[in-house]
Parts: C-alpha cells; structure tokens; sequence
C-alpha cells in the first residue's frame, strides 16, 4: 500500500520540485495537488491521506489556520521561505519543517519521517517486514532504493562512499558519517574510519579482520575493544 501525499502551494513551481521528487520514491503517491485552501480543507477532511506539504503564506487562509481546521490525525510538513515561523509550526504538532528552496537530502530525511510514522500508525514493524526497511542514495542522477538487511558493509573513500551487497554495489557522493546515520544502530557498527559493516553478516573475525563472505575488512585499533565486545558478546 502506498503513502499518500496531498500537496498544498500557491506557487505552481513549487509543487512541481515536489512532484519531481516524489517521481524517485515508490512507495508515495501524490493524490492531489492545491494551490487553494479551502479546496483543500474539504478534500482533507472528506478523503484518507497519510501527509500533507503545506505552505504557510497561502491567499484566504494562512497554512496554520487551515491545520487547526484539519479534523482527522493527517501529518503535516510545512514548506515555506521562511525560517521563523519555526517554532510556531512545532506547537501544532506538524511532523517536519522543510525551508525552501528545499534540497533532496532534507526531503529524503522528510521522507524517512513520514516512512517511520506511516509503520507506526499502521503496525508495521521494520524488524518483521524486512522489505519496508530501506534507505535511499543517489546513483548516476537516480535515487535508488536499497533494502537495508541486504548491506554488507559500507565503505568511505574520501568524498563518496560504497555501499555493498551481496548482488551490487552502489557508489555515491555523500560521507560514511551521514550514512551510517541513517542505519539502524543495533544492526551496524563502525569499525574503522572507513568502514561500517552489518553485525549479522559477520563470518568471522580474526586478529584485526572480520570476515563478511568472502571480503576481508580490517578493525581500526581505535575500534577494536568496541569491536570484539560488540561482535563476540
């Protein structure tokens, strides 16, 4: 089943950078685009929707005074120019605060909330439905999906990591840092400044090596105590 998404702006350009990143995830589907409020007020509340992107400066009614009108429990994500309505917007509770012009990182980190609340409301547990647990990178201009349980281990090579599978292995512009970051932690352990690697895909581990099929990564010293304890325990 898919995520569905209402879009709220009433700047036509702006929710075509929106629908151009929805195009990378399919798991979302866009059920409706506004670029006026009380239309959308009406097909909110008359209609299921999982999230709604809501600019704030909209003509007839303001983007908070249409969330105090909402009447189920739909998130909101507000998108606006404008950094100081910030805190305001927190106080009703909306899911995510996204600053234009919005870059792809931070819509992907959107994205992941949403993922995280949508499994949540709907009983879904990331540890049972292996599929539903994935992370996103950009590859050669396309956003690519990639199941988390089936990485091996990711490697850091200065302004790009690798990120590898049993079947493939995807190189893309971004620090080991940020993406390990993104990667449940009681499934993945950086064991050297260039390598994070999936607990459970652990073969074996020898001196300042760990074996993950037939790949042979070595333990930094400043990791190896954590290394082992983590590892053997």
């Amino acid at each position: 089943m898919k995520i569905k998404c209402v879009l709220i702006d009433d700047e036509p350009l702006a929710i075509k950078v929106l629908q151009n990143y929805f195009t990378n995830f399919t798991d979302f589907e866009v059920v409706a685009t506004f670029n006026n409020s009380l239309e959308a007020l009406d097909f909110i509340n008359s209609t299921p929707v999982d999230a709604v992107f809501l600019d704030i400066n909209m003509p007839m009614m303001t983007g908070f005074e249409l969330i105090s009108l909402i009447e189920n429990k739909t998130k909101v994500i507000i998108t606006t120019a404008f950094r100081e309505f910030a805190a305001e917007s927190y106080d009703l509770d909306v899911l995510d605060y996204l600053v234009k012009p919005i870059p792809l990182p931070r819509f992907i980190k959107c994205i992941n909330k949403i993922t995280t609340e949508y499994n949540l409301k709907n009983n879904i547990k990331i540890e049972t439905a292996k599929g539903d647990s994935h992370i996103f990178i950009k590859v050669d201009k396309k956003m690519m999906k990639i199941n988390i349980e089936e990485i091996l281990f990711v490697e850091g090579m200065k302004e790009y990591i690798k990120v590898v599978t049993p079947d493939k292995t995807y190189i893309t512009h971004k620090s080991l840092t940020s993406l390990s970051e993104e990667l449940p932690a009681d499934r993945f352990l950086r064991i050297h400044k260039s390598y994070v690697i999936a607990l459970n895909k652990v073969k074996s581990i020898e001196g300042n090596r760990v074996q993950i099929q037939s790949y042979n990564i070595p333990i930094g010293r400043n990791y190896s105590k954590e290394v082992k304890n983590k590892i053997l325990e």
